[in-house]
């Protein structure tokens, strides 16, 4: 996961589904990952 910066667009390398946030989160870290994205947890307003 980056450090200083959002991923809009993830495709599986599994299945090859092309994820995207859900609305009201910033990245596909906040939708899908087990924790939120470095600069939501550093309280900083992610990827705007």
């Amino acid at each position: 996961m980056p450090v200083d910066a959002c991923i809009y667009y993830y495709e599986c390398k599994g299945c090859h589904a092309l994820l995207r946030p859900y609305e009201g989160d910033c990245c596909v870290f906040c939708s899908f990952g087990s924790v939120k994205c470095p600069p939501v947890q550093l309280a900083h307003n992610c990827c705007g």
